[in-house]
């Protein structure tokens, strides 16, 4: 078969380990590694997308092994583009943790992330090291269809893209609100490039767009938002990426997720240096710590993540996953992404 479902219940619970679960082993296991007499190395400062059930372990733990006192800002993904963007000639970040490529190419163009040193660089695969080093891919990421279980059966729940603009949907689908996410943007961008390759113009893919915003029901102001209405059963579907579905169902909630027939974008997710950072040092210790065998091992047994790095022993919950990739032109996505989801936001959302 072409796609797998993956329920609530089913796959995830073998793992026995929750996001937010209390006593998980740390990484390293080594305590902390940082200045004499416990002295802090300094402050990193560190925006990101990430949700608070990886934050809130993998924070302490790097805080604990390396020294460094860390800052955090939680902010939707393009929402911390723009804020580094706008702090440009008076930097505050030292890391920009999660984002995908068309938010980490334009800016590398503009030199608002600087390249990675060797310490970082040994450690990730030529292939996951993108714009000159001044990003690295953490993690691959489904784009992908979840839904209520408690409200439609597999057999039930849509296939593929192309059902989600069946006029049998209207009112059936809850979406994150598009223009402050890289999850939304990428699906979104996906579907206008599969047909943009066609016909040489988004046209088309506007017009899909139409369709499937005249069947969405409301879109969330965040991530726990969508969560929340999905759950209380305002609607049954949505679209969103598998880490963040199989989180929230492993926590006890009634979502599964199904890989489209015609395949998943499949996001790399990834950490870059903010230029002139404040600390660069820090920068460079924290993005070592994400890489090292250890972290990396908690990522994937304890957050149902797709590593970009070898890992010894593959979790149960991967298997049933195809991984099959949805066919668009990524530089197509990357130099067009920010116009087809500003005329998204004038011309489409709400209209239908």
């Amino acid at each position: 078969m072409n796609r797998r479902i993956l329920a609530a219940g089913a796959a995830i619970t073998v793992l026995g380990l929750g996001l937010t679960g209390c006593g998980l082993e740390q990484p390293g296991g080594g305590g902390a590694t940082g200045g004499a007499d416990g002295e802090s190395q300094g402050t990193v400062t560190i925006y990101s997308p990430r949700p608070s059930a990886i934050t809130d372990e993998i924070i302490p733990m790097f805080e604990e092994q390396s020294g460094y006192d860390v800052q955090l800002v939680t902010l939707g993904a393009a929402e911390v583009a723009d804020r580094i963007r706008a702090e440009k000639d008076n930097v505050q970040a030292d890391v920009w943790w999660g984002g995908t490529p068309s938010l980490f190419t334009p800016a590398a163009n503009e030199d608002l992330v600087e390249p990675w040193g060797d310490g970082v660089l040994d450690l990730v695969e030529d292939e996951f090291q993108f714009d000159d080093d001044k990003w690295v891919a953490e993690m691959r990421q489904l784009q992908l269809i979840a839904y209520n279980t408690d409200m439609l059966s597999e057999d039930e729940a849509p296939k593929d893209w192309d059902d989600l603009v069946d006029p049998q949907w209207k009112d059936q689908i809850l979406i994150r609100d598009v223009a402050a996410s890289g999850t939304m943007r990428g699906i979104y961008a996906a579907q206008i490039a599969r047909f943009y390759e066609q016909d040489g113009d988004p046209e088309r893919g506007y017009d899909w767009l139409r369709k499937l915003d005249a069947n969405t029901k409301d879109y969330a102001a965040n991530p726990e938002d969508l969560y929340l209405r999905l759950e209380r059963q305002e609607a049954p579907i949505t679209l969103w990426n598998h880490q963040d579905i199989l989180a929230q169902a492993e926590q006890g909630a009634a979502f599964g997720i199904i890989e489209p027939a015609s395949g998943s974008p499949i996001n790399m997710d990834g950490i870059a240096k903010v230029a002139g950072a404040p600390n660069p040092e820090g920068a460079e210790a924290f993005a070592e710590f994400i890489f090292s065998p250890e972290t990396q091992d908690w990522l994937v047994n304890n957050a149902f993540q797709i590593p970009t790095v070898e890992i010894d022993d593959p979790p149960a919950w991967l298997e049933p996953l195809t991984l099959k990739e949805l066919e668009y032109d990524k530089e197509l996505v990357a130099e067009h992404e920010g116009e087809w989801i500003d005329y998204w936001l004038e011309n489409i959302k709400n209209q239908g």
